[in-house]
């Protein structure tokens, strides 16, 4: 097996059985998409065969430090990386030239030779991608996953947008040329998203605002509440007269049948046959 085979079979194994499923972004499939961007530059620039196998070495270990650790892990990869190429008897150029690649993927480096711009700007290559937006949502989710931040969607936007515009470059000749105009559109796209929603949210404070105001200074809107306001207090009047108008019929009805069960039995009696005509008044009404 070649240099180049057995580091494959090295990394994908500890890419696949050691790492954390937390790792939504820094994963193997990671790994392959920047051996495969590094494979491409590799193919647009005139270098020897030994940096191309340095740079594809570097492609797939320079994530290994995340089977360890999220902190600091491009050190932790230079360790994994050095004691793995001893056991395959490289050379301690190749090992040193396979160790500043990895450290040169730091967010704050600055790449000194021409296989660390390709392994730099490999690292990098999803940002000039179709994919982009997937493949950023997955970092997002997996800093989430990891409690290290927990950015809502607007923010996550303004990071990409100020990652795109101010913090990232292109040092290889041929990214700069072939991935620079797909890196601003999806740039473009952040922003056209952003003014959009801006937009919109502008629209709808207006709309609140306007809508407040001609509820506040509308006088049709005042009578209208006036008039509802008097209706149900008229509604509720009547309905408390209509209760008490039942309560004394009810009432009325108890008295009369109680006195006309207890009089009507004496009526029998000659002596109070002066009662019947008021008796026969109370029972017609």
């Amino acid at each position: 097996m070649s240099t180049i085979d057995k580091t494959e079979a090295f990394a994908q194994k500890l890419l696949i059985h050691d790492i954390s499923e937390a790792y939504l972004y820094h994963n193997i499939n990671h790994t392959k998409r920047v051996v495969e961007s590094a494979k491409e530059i590799i193919e647009h620039t005139e270098i020897d065969s030994e940096l191309e196998e340095v740079i594809i070495v570097s492609a797939w270990l320079h994530d290994l430090g995340y089977t360890v650790t999220n902190e600091n892990h491009e050190e932790e990869s230079v360790r994994i990386a050095e004691k793995f190429l001893k056991t395959i008897d490289q050379t301690p150029d190749f090992i040193t030239k396979v160790v500043n690649c990895i450290r040169a993927t730091k967010v704050d480096a600055v790449p000194k030779s021409i296989e660390e711009e390709i392994i730099r700007d490999a690292d990098s290559s999803h940002l000039a991608s179709d994919d982009f937006k997937e493949i950023s949502e997955l970092l997002r989710q997996e800093f989430q996953r990891l409690g290290k931040e927990n950015y809502n969607t607007r923010e996550w936007r303004e990071e990409n947008i100020n990652m795109l515009s101010n913090k990232h470059k292109f040092y290889s000749t041929y990214a700069i040329k072939e991935w620079s105009a797909k890196k601003e559109e999806n740039l473009m796209d952040l922003i056209k998203k952003k003014n959009k929603i801006k937009k919109k949210y502008r629209k709808e404070e207006v709309k609140a605002k306007y809508k407040a105001k001609y509820k506040n200074e509308n006088p049709e809107r005042s009578i209208q509440t006036l008039f509802r306001i008097t209706l149900r207090n008229h509604i509720k009047l009547s309905d408390i007269a209509d209760t008490k108008a039942n309560i004394l019929l009810s009432v009325n009805a108890i008295i009369i049948s109680l006195a006309l069960s207890n009089i009507i039995p004496k009526l029998d009696n000659p002596s109070n046959q002066h009662l019947m005509i008021p008796n026969f008044n109370i029972g017609y009404f």
